[in-house]
C-alpha cells in the first residue's frame, strides 16, 4: 500500500534534494520543475534546428547552426539551474525579499553566474544572426560583439558585488548595451537595406523582436540580483520566459524570416571544398594540363613562344635552338 507513494516521491523533482540550495534566498522545488521545463524546450528546439539543418542545402546552414548552438548552449545552463547547480551565495544590499538579519547578518541570495556563462557565449551568438543579414564589415561586426561582452561582463560582475558600487557596473552595462542598439539600428539597418527589401525586412524584424527583449534584461537584474525585490522562483520565471522567446522563438522567426533572402548576396558560402569538390578537381587538372603544356614548349621537337618574341625550337640533332623572331629575321636578311 505504501509502494505507490514512494515510487510517486522517488519519480518527482529531486534536484534540491541531491544538491542542496546554499543561500538563504534560494530558490524551491516549484522554481527547479519550471527550470526543467525550460531545459526540455531549448533541447527539443535545439535538434528540431540540427534535423531543419539537414534539408538545407550544406554551403547555407550558418544560420541554423548559429541557433542549434545557442540553444545547445542554453540548454546546459538551464540544466545546471534546474539541478539548484551554478550558483553562489552574495549577501543582498536591500532586504526587500526574504528575511531581515541572519545570525545578526544580511541574508545571503543565490546568484546565478550559470546564466552569465550562458549569456556570453549565446548573446554575441545572437547578435551574429542579425549582424551576418546586414552587411557591415567585420571590424563593426567585431566592436559589436565586444560591447555586447562588456555588456554581459559587467553584470555578472555586479551581482557579485555585495555594496552599492554594483550600480557602478550596472550602469556600464546599460551604456554598452545601448552602443549595441546605436550598431544595430544606425550602420546595421543602413548596410542591410542595400541588400535589398527581403533582408531589410528580415533584419529589422529579427532586429526589433530581440532589442526589445533585451531591454527587459536589466529590468529581471534590477528586481533580482540588484534589488532583491522578487523570489528566486519569480526571478527564473521572468529570466525563464526572456530567454524561451529570445533564444528558440527568435531562432525560429529568424530562420523562417530568411527563407525568402537570397543566401548568396551575403557571401557566407560554407563547405565550399565538399560543395565543388569536383569543380577543384577538374580546375586542378586543367591546371596541370597547362604547366605540362608549357613545359613541352620548352622540349625537344615541340615549337613554341620563346623569350622576346623569339621561338623555341629544335635542330635535325635533337638539340634546342633559339631562333630569332621573324622581325629579327627580315633584319638580318636586308642586312
Amino acid at each position: 500500500m505504501n509502494a505507490a507513494p514512494q515510487l510517486l516521491k522517488r519519480a518527482g523533482n529531486m534536484a534540491l534534494s541531491s544538491n542542496p540550495t546554499v543561500a538563504d534566498i534560494d530558490i524551491t522545488t516549484h522554481g527547479s520543475d519550471w527550470l526543467w521545463a525550460v531545459f526540455s524546450v531549448m533541447a527539443t528546439t535545439g535538434l528540431l534546428t540540427m534535423v531543419w539543418s539537414l534539408k538545407v542545402s550544406r554551403g547555407e546552414r550558418a544560420f541554423h547552426y548559429l541557433s542549434a548552438a545557442i540553444l545547445a548552449t542554453a540548454s546546459v545552463a538551464y540544466f545546471s539551474m534546474a539541478s539548484d547547480l551554478g550558483a553562489t551565495p552574495v549577501r543582498v544590499e536591500f532586504n526587500n525579499y526574504g528575511p531581515a538579519l541572519v545570525d545578526g547578518q544580511r541574508p545571503t541570495r543565490s546568484i546565478w553566474y550559470a546564466r552569465y556563462i550562458d549569456w556570453t557565449i549565446t548573446t554575441p551568438l545572437l547578435l551574429l544572426e542579425i549582424l551576418l543579414v546586414s552587411g557591415l564589415p567585420l571590424s563593426t561586426v567585431f566592436i559589436t560583439i565586444f560591447f555586447d561582452l562588456v555588456m554581459i561582463i559587467t553584470g555578472l560582475i555586479g551581482s557579485l558585488v555585495e555594496s552599492t558600487y554594483k550600480w557602478g557596473f550596472y550602469t556600464m552595462g546599460c551604456v554598452a548595451m545601448f552602443y549595441v542598439f546605436w550598431v544595430i539600428y544606425g550602420p546595421g539597418l543602413k548596410s542591410a537595406s542595400h541588400l535589398g527589401d527581403d533582408f531589410k525586412k528580415a533584419y529589422l524584424y529579427s532586429s526589433l523582436v530581440l532589442t526589445i527583449l533585451w531591454t527587459l534584461y536589466p529590468v529581471a537584474w534590477g528586481l533580482a540580483d540588484g534589488g532583491n525585490v522578487i523570489s528566486p522562483d519569480g526571478e527564473m520565471v521572468f529570466y525563464g520566459v526572456l530567454d524561451l522567446l529570445a533564444k528558440p522563438v527568435f531562432a525560429l522567426f529568424h530562420l523562417f524570416s530568411l527563407r525568402r533572402c537570397n543566401y548568396s548576396s551575403l557571401h557566407l558560402k560554407s563547405g565550399k571544398f565538399s560543395d565543388y569538390e569536383d569543380l577543384s578537381a577538374n580546375h586542378f587538372r586543367s591546371m596541370e594540363s597547362g604547366k605540362a603544356g608549357e613545359a613541352g614548349v620548352a622540349g625537344n621537337g615541340v615549337n613554341g613562344a620563346g623569350v622576346n618574341g623569339n621561338t623555341v625550337g629544335s635542330d635535325t640533332t635533337g638539340a634546342n635552338v633559339l631562333h630569332p623572331a621573324p622581325a629579327t629575321q627580315m633584319h638580318n636578311v636586308t642586312q
